[in-house]
């Protein structure tokens, strides 16, 4: 029989890397998605013959526990979030209700129709904000300077409880910035090379972008979904942060993002004041030590082979829209 796994926010980013990840395993994939009169499914659009696709909402305890009772899933990956930082400034109490509340309701429903299951939570980085040490590990203190930050600790420290309280697998993954040709076009790294890519084809003039400074560490989806499911075949529940262990500045990526289309980026590049936040997180670097230990994980892509990877794939579709 082949395991069986529900994934919530499988239409994106992650959720679309992790469904290839566990079909390749032999897993019967469910994926949750919220009733829509405008549905999105691009990125799953070449598996959606293999996987299934239910209906259910983190704002709706009831629809959680009846997925849950119909699928019996032995694994459970909670991706779905309100996931843009930006946005949880102006929409904090969605998401708080969609990002904390949301782990709430899902582990609760976990705990009451399938005890057994395994549980990941998907973490952030953002939730140590004013980053207290550097690099961030497991036991950094955590200081979250958006919404998005906060609903995110919410929704840690839960699983962490849930996992002490009723014994459950229960596990989050503290994930430091992950991208992809897959990302969507409001994330800085994604906004970058599209418009790179549009610049190189004529149809931008320029890029504006806010705090040039701000240093991350970036890695490729594709590499840190392993990580995900990896937690889940330990025999012990945990908490593992996954990063490259490198920083670079916003600067560096858009540089060599223009680079990959032989283009100047200080030429296109123009700071704007409305893309700043309220708050900034200035320095974000993780410490991968426990994950490389404990679960054997390690990446496979450098940062600049994603930059190039994900400004090929814009210029790639652009070129398409344009049918050239």
């Amino acid at each position: 029989m082949s395991k069986v796994a529900l994934i919530t926010g499988i239409t994106g980013q992650d959720g679309s890397y992790l469904a290839e990840l566990l079909l390749e395993q032999g897993y019967r994939v469910i994926g949750m998605t919220r009733r829509s009169s405008t549905l999105n499914f691009e990125r799953i659009a070449h598996i959606q013959d293999k996987i299934e696709l239910v209906a259910g909402d983190l704002l709706d305890q009831t629809s959680l526990q009846l997925i849950l009772q119909e699928t019996q899933p032995e694994e459970v990956y909670n991706l779905a979030a309100q996931s843009f930082v930006q946005t949880s400034f102006s929409q904090a109490v969605l998401t708080g209700e969609t990002t904390a509340l949301g782990v709430t309701r899902l582990l609760d429903a976990v705990r009451h129709c399938v005890p057994e299951a395994r549980f990941y939570q998907a973490s952030s980085s953002e939730m140590f904000g004013k980053v207290q040490e550097v690099p961030q590990r497991e036991s950094t203190p955590l200081y979250p300077r958006s919404p998005y930050g906060v609903a995110k600790v919410y929704g840690h420290w839960l699983t962490v409880n849930y996992r002490e309280s009723y014994n459950m697998h229960a596990n989050s993954g503290i994930l430091f910035n992950h991208e992809s040709p897959r990302r969507g076009l409001e994330f800085v790294t994604r906004k970058i090379t599209s418009t790179a890519a549009a610049i190189h084809h004529g149809v931008a003039k320029e890029l504006r972008l806010g705090n040039l400074d701000a240093q991350r560490d970036w890695g490729f989806a594709k590499d840190y979904v392993r990580a995900m499911w990896l937690m889940l075949q330990q025999d012990t529940p945990g908490d593992y942060v996954v990063a490259t262990g490198e920083t670079h500045e916003v600067r560096e990526f858009a540089r060599l993002a223009f680079e990959a289309v032989d283009l100047d980026w200080e030429k296109y590049v123009v700071i704007d004041e409305r893309f700043m936040r309220p708050a900034e997180v200035d320095l974000l670097v993780g410490d991968p030590t426990k994950a490389e230990t404990e679960l054997g994980w390690t990446r496979d892509t450098t940062f600049a082979q994603l930059v190039t990877m994900m400004v090929e794939s814009d210029v790639n579709r652009i070129a398409k829209e344009l049918g050239k």
